[in-house]
């Protein structure tokens, strides 16, 4: 279908509707209306299902809106844009941005982080940054977006400060991994961490974002790279990603030997990063403790769920330890995505490797049960071949 056949009216597409918390997604036509000003409709050609999908369905995010396209990790090719939209043009193939980068606001001006404040009230609201949605389903119910991406859908509407156009040439089904895990993970270690040659590092949680975090500390030669995870199935890929050790923290630990005990008896007093890719808030007070006195830094990237708060004893803070956080890896999305293409071009950065699954997008419930599983990384759905009413 060409741009110029649909620009500016309605289009009938097939998406996958969370309509409440805990059930199966729906899969069914909706209509997604055209961008407005600053606005960019693109037509989402390849998604990948990421956690924060799931964590969102369960229920358990408080930013969580239902009934919501879900979806946050994807790529297609610009089908039309709104007024006043300089940045991409119909015909790119692009990436969507759940961090925004709007280059104007005091957060992008800073140089000191990636956190936009452009879109941000809004996005976490569901809506559009004028307050309103542009999907639909077939009752003309409204349904809301998500994490300014909404991905699960055939065709999505986004702020044109939450997309950046990308090299053709790269493929979208492999590059769509870019829109949140692997960036995030190894955005983390090069970037948030900055992990030096001979450091040592740890990484709690061995999913794609464990996992990429992994394969920056690597490239920056690390020296010793530790995975710790409860699932033996994750040792395999430690060592394809560049680990040096894995431990299970259930079965590999003598008898009264802590996780943090265990870590810092390996590196002589603790480590110089760690880095929590799990959620859980007691597995983010060991990764801060195992850090070595004096110097240690341990980043937090898990999301957790809402309530929970983290705890430790300010003494090992007053040592010398420090705790930090990092979202999208610290990446700015438009400035910077450009690099990272350009490194999975040249094979240093691994995404391909992610794709432990394949499937249409009629199966995504599907995807998001294959996530549990400890052979699942990542599971990319394609949306070209679905059914489409336009």
């Amino acid at each position: 279908m060409s741009g110029a056949s649909t620009e500016g009216k309605p289009i009938t597409c097939v998406a996958a509707v969370a309509y409440e918390a805990g059930k199966p997604l729906t899969v069914e036509e909706i209509i997604v209306e055209p961008p407005k000003a600053h606005e960019v409709r693109i037509r989402v050609e390849y998604t990948a299902v990421c956690h924060t999908d799931a964590y969102t369905l369960s229920g358990v995010d408080p930013e969580g809106a239902f009934p919501s396209i879900l979806g946050h990790e994807g790529a297609g090719v610009v089908e039309s844009v709104g007024e006043g939209v300089t940045n991409v043009k119909p015909g790119d193939h692009v990436i969507a941005l759940y961090t925004a980068e709007c280059q104007k606001c005091k957060f992008c001006l800073s140089g000191k982080t990636n956190l936009c404040g452009a879109v941000r009230a809004t996005q976490g609201k569901g809506v559009m940054p004028d307050g309103t949605s542009r999907f639909k389903n077939k009752k003309g119910e409204t349904l809301f977006h998500f994490m300014g991406c909404s991905t699960f859908s055939q065709y999505t509407v986004v702020a044109d400060v939450s997309v950046v156009a990308v090299d053709p040439s790269a493929p979208l089904e492999s590059i769509c991994l870019l829109g949140c895990g692997v960036t995030t993970g190894y955005g983390a270690a090069v970037k948030t961490a900055d992990v030096q040659e001979g450091d040592t590092v740890a990484v709690f949680g061995g999913g794609t974002v464990g996992l990429s975090v992994i394969q920056g500390a690597k490239l920056r030669k690390a020296s010793k790279i530790i995975l710790v995870d409860i699932n033996d199935e994750k040792k395999k890929y430690a060592k394809e990603f560049g680990a040096t050790d894995f431990i299970n923290g259930r079965t590999d630990l003598k008898e009264g030997q802590t996780i943090v005990e265990k870590l810092i008896e390996m590196t002589d007093g603790g480590l110089d990063y760690t880095f929590d890719c799990t959620g859980n808030t007691k597995v983010m007070r060991d990764a801060l403790e195992a850090c070595h006195k004096g110097w240690g830094t341990s980043i937090i990237i898990g999301v957790a769920a809402a309530g929970e708060e983290i705890s430790t004893r300010p003494f090992q803070l007053v040592t010398g330890r420090v705790w930090k956080g990092s979202a999208f890896g610290g990446i700015k999305g438009r400035s910077e995505m450009g690099g990272l293409i350009e490194d999975y071009k040249k094979g240093k950065l691994k995404v391909d490797e992610f794709i432990t699954h394949r499937k249409p997008f009629a199966e995504i419930n599907e995807a998001f049960e294959n996530l549990h599983s400890g052979e699942c990384l990542r599971t990319v759905l394609d949306l070209q071949n679905s059914p489409c009413i336009c």
